[in-house]
């Protein structure tokens, strides 16, 4: 693969996640009744850090939990014979919640469906709303951001690659050529 472009370098992701908690706090309905569920890997520590800004602009805690969806995808057995099953964790009740799923990139909508059905699997909540950092288009399903970061249009022989500090030592957004 090789690098066409930096897009987001660590200053523009902080601004983007800011912008994104702002959006939260300003259009749902009821954030005392909401909690934060990031999706593994990257999505949790995005909700990690929109719960910290979320807190500093509205002085509202966000419950951060970590959903895998391992076993919920559809593409499971093309993937790999034997899959790391990482486990959600969840230490609240999502019963009647607003539940804000997060991640790092949408593209065919295939793992935000697979995050609602873990999702229910954790229990009904009254919502679900879904926060990405990148939409890169090409859904395949019906599903859409309710918070988007950034609209990056790509072909499907692009590759968006978000490193963040925590899993890859540096904080950006690339797009690759396949």
């Amino acid at each position: 693969m090789k690098l066409k472009a930096q897009l987001l370098d660590e200053s523009t992701i902080e601004k983007t996640i800011k912008r994104l908690s702002h959006e939260i706090i300003e259009k749902v309905d009821d954030l005392s009744n909401s909690v934060l569920i990031g999706i593994r890997r990257r999505g949790v520590p995005i909700a990690q850090e929109l719960a910290k800004y979320i807190k500093e602009f509205s002085d509202i805690s966000l419950p951060v939990g970590e959903l895998d969806i391992t076993l919920y995808r559809d593409d499971l057995t093309t993937l790999s014979d034997a899959a790391v099953i990482n486990g959600s964790n969840i230490p609240f009740e999502i019963k009647n919640k607003n539940v804000i799923l997060v991640d790092d990139v949408i593209f065919t909508g295939r793992t935000i469906r697979a995050a609602i059905d873990a999702t229910f699997a954790q229990g009904r909540p009254s919502k679900i709303m879904l926060c990405v950092l990148i939409d890169r288009g090409h859904r395949e399903l019906p599903i859409r951001g309710d918070f988007v970061g950034k609209n990056i249009p790509t072909s499907k022989n692009e590759l968006i690659a978000v490193n963040i500090l925590e899993l890859d030592g540096r904080q950006s957004v690339e797009i690759w050529e396949k």
